[in-house]
Order: C-alpha cells, then structure tokens, then sequence
C-alpha cells in the first residue's frame, strides 16, 4: 500500500484554461498510476474563480468514479484535498 502524497500548484497557470484541466487530469492519472492516498490541489485563494473550476472538474461523473473522497481544506481555503482507496 503506498503513502505516497502528490502535489499540483496552479499558481503557474491560473489563467491558462486548457492547460489548467490537462494539468488536474495528469495529476489524477498519476495518483491512480502510483496508486496515491492523497493529491492535493492548489488553486490559490485568490478569487475563487479557480477553485470554483477545480470542484467542477472534480465533479465530473468520469473523474469522480476514480477517487474516493473530496475535501476542501479547512484551515486553507486555497487548498483542495482528493483521497483515493485501494484494495
């Protein structure tokens, strides 16, 4: 079982669209690849705009299928959690 932890800042590319969902595709395909207990995601805080379209990628029904759980960080509103289970 891995512990492994994975990290994708989008401070870089807050206003790059297409690279933006590529970026958060590659992260979940890489989480599942090394089989990852946790991705976390950073939007920024910012204007929320960014972690508005973050959630809504992770909503998707062909993405949610491939995680466990979502949590927004509490303590850092810029900070999106995804967790993943494995058998």
């Amino acid at each position: 079982m891995s512990t492994r932890h994975l990290k994708l800042d989008l401070h870089a590319i807050y206003n790059k669209g297409e690279l933006i969902e590529k970026e958060l595709e590659n992260i979940i395909d890489e989480a599942i690849e090394k089989k990852a207990k946790k991705v976390e995601i950073i939007p920024g805080k910012g204007s929320g705009q960014l972690k508005k379209r973050v959630l809504k990628f992770l909503d998707r029904k062909d993405i949610k299928e491939k995680y466990h759980r979502l949590k927004k960080d509490s303590d850092n509103f810029g900070r999106v959690f995804v967790y993943f289970r494995w058998k």
